[in-house]
């Protein structure tokens, strides 16, 4: 089966390649760091001391795991934790967030030889996969190197359970190459028990996304945020975090036709991929709208629309935020995290796709603390905040959930904790 999956992947490159390097070489200009992946810039080995690999995807699943390495580093300093992502922008916010790990690299190329120099060189005793990024090669040499092998924060959308499931027979012997599934939810666990999985490997350990580790920013702070933009006190700010391709028309002109009854409102536009910030002025300016990029931003200019063309800065946005949107919910995308707003305790809504978050969804709107959005017009409405106190109630409701939803973080530390002292260390 592995001779067979590689023969598929290296075609698979060789036609997928050329696009790949026209789009990111060419076109988005950044490198593809082929180098890294193929295991020719890894660090030496360091067989003193214990060592621990997390992979995760990209810039949420590095997000949701800061609290947990940051305990790792606090109770563990003698660990050396080596970090891999899949994506160039999971690889920078890594590099700018995660403090005190020995290393942070890009996951290899799924072949074996490629895979099995990057354990010789970091020589992991545990391996940690994050949600649902499952590689074969990388997967079964982690089963024979390492000492444990734990997949944390599990998830298995409807979309990944049809096609796992239809495809069991070959899926079965690489997720058993993993000994515990700390999984988020108890969908998860029966999903995963119905592909193959033996229960006693299962568990539900929560979210870590729910243990999210954002800055504190006080009243002062967010005044001060608002100075920098040219945000006056009586402005009523929208915010539209992660949004994605199809979403920004529905949303702009949803917020003009908005703004016309409410001269006071502004929108802050987060296009779940920067690069698209160009695409989304085009939107915004069609649609008769003042635009301003955030790295062109100056406070003597007013604007009604302001694009993050940044990269790691739309939670500290979402506290400036009177309302927020979730993206990724009004096209068949899946949603994107709404957890960020309901930490500074902003009301929120999504559209009806919130698929890859649908526990969670469904228990924010269940609890009052967020609102579902089922047409234009819905959006319209909510966007002229005509119940300001429902929606303060609405706010401290999602922090509260929040709030309640906490404790994956240290249920996740003991489990890798156990791994590591089963030899005595």
């Amino acid at each position: 089966m592995y001779g067979l999956y590689s023969l598929v992947l290296f075609l698979a490159l060789i036609f997928y390649s050329p696009g790949h390097f026209i789009r990111m070489k060419l076109g988005r200009k950044e490198k593809l760091h082929l180098r890294e992946r193929l295991g020719m810039r890894l660090p030496a080995a360091k067989p003193d001391a214990p060592s621990l690999w997390i992979h995760a995807v990209s810039v949420g699943e590095v997000l949701s795991l800061r609290r947990l390495i940051s305990e790792l580093r606090a109770k563990h300093p003698s660990w050396k934790i080596y970090f891999s992502t899949l994506t160039n922008t999971g690889y920078r916010i890594a590099r700018q967030t995660l403090q005190g790990v020995e290393g942070v690299l890009f996951v290899p190329l799924d072949f074996g030889w490629v895979v099995r120099r990057f354990f010789a060189s970091l020589q992991p005793r545990v391996f940690v996969l994050a949600e649902s990024e499952f590689w074969p090669h990388l997967l079964r040499e982690a089963g024979r190197s390492c000492r444990s092998v734990i997949l944390i924060n599990g998830r298995i959308s409807q979309g990944s359970y049809k096609r796992y499931y239809r495809w069991r027979r070959l899926v079965r012997p690489v997720l058993r190459n993993i000994d515990t599934f700390l999984v988020q939810t108890e969908q998860d666990l029966e999903r995963l028990s119905r592909i193959g999985i033996p229960r006693q490997n299962l568990e539900v350990a929560g979210n870590l996304k729910a243990d999210i580790l954002l800055p504190t920013i006080d009243a002062e702070q967010v005044l001060g945020m608002r100075a920098d933009f040219g945000v006056s006190s009586a402005n009523k700010v929208i915010v539209a975090g992660s949004t994605h391709q199809g979403e920004e028309e529905i949303l702009v002109n949803a917020f003009r036709e908005a703004k016309r009854q409410r001269p006071d409102l502004v929108m802050i536009i987060a296009p779940r991929h920067p690069e698209r910030s160009g695409e989304v002025e085009k939107v915004a300016g069609a649609a008769g709208l003042k635009v301003m990029k955030r790295t062109a931003a100056d406070q003597k200019i007013p604007w009604d629309i302001l694009i993050l063309d940044t990269i790691g800065e739309l939670a500290k946005f979402y506290a400036l935020a009177d309302l927020a949107f979730v993206g990724g919910s009004l096209v068949p995308h899946g949603g994107q995290n709404l957890l960020e707003p309901a930490y500074y305790g902003k009301p929120m809504c999504f559209g009806m796709h919130m698929e890859n978050f649908a526990a969670l969804a469904n228990d924010f709107v269940g609890s009052g603390a967020a609102r579902v959005v089922r047409s234009p017009e819905d959006l319209e409405s909510l966007f002229l905040l005509k119940d300001e106190r429902a929606l303060e109630e609405m706010g401290r409701k999602a922090k509260t959930l929040l709030d309640s939803l906490q404790g994956a973080t240290a249920r996740t530390l003991q489990v890798i904790e156990s791994r590591f002292s089963e030899d005595g260390d």
